[in-house]
């Protein structure tokens, strides 16, 4: 038989605090990451997370799913998108993203185990 492991989200292994608004919680199961991010309202990749990673844009390449609030996603390639609750995504490296209206946004990533980590 297999090797069991279950985590709750709400007992993470870590909480990467974002610049002023919100933060991601992550528990790491040997080679499984998932973050639960919390985008509260005012919150931009630009403003946020950059300052963190030190990237022009975002580069992580994002999978999950959005459980409640809005956010917007502007690709390097112009292109762009909003994710509302219940919507699953797959966002490519390479775009900026900004909360929309006044609930914050939460959303379920699987990945980010770089995300908002300082580079070195």
């Amino acid at each position: 038989m297999g090797h069991l492991d279950t985590r709750n989200i709400d007992k993470p292994d870590e909480t990467r605090a974002f610049q002023a608004h919100g933060h991601m919680d992550v528990i790491t199961i040997g080679d499984f990451t998932l973050g639960r991010g919390t985008y509260e309202p005012g919150w931009q990749w630009s403003k946020d997370v950059k300052p963190i990673v030190g990237t022009d844009s975002c580069m992580t390449h994002h999978k999950g799913i959005c459980i409640s609030g809005t956010m917007t996603v502007h690709s390097d390639d112009g292109s762009e998108t909003t994710l509302s609750a219940g919507d699953v995504f797959v966002l490519a490296p390479g775009h900026d993203a900004w909360t929309v209206g006044d609930e914050p946004c939460v959303m379920f990533d699987t990945g980010i185990a770089a995300y908002a980590k300082p580079t070195t």
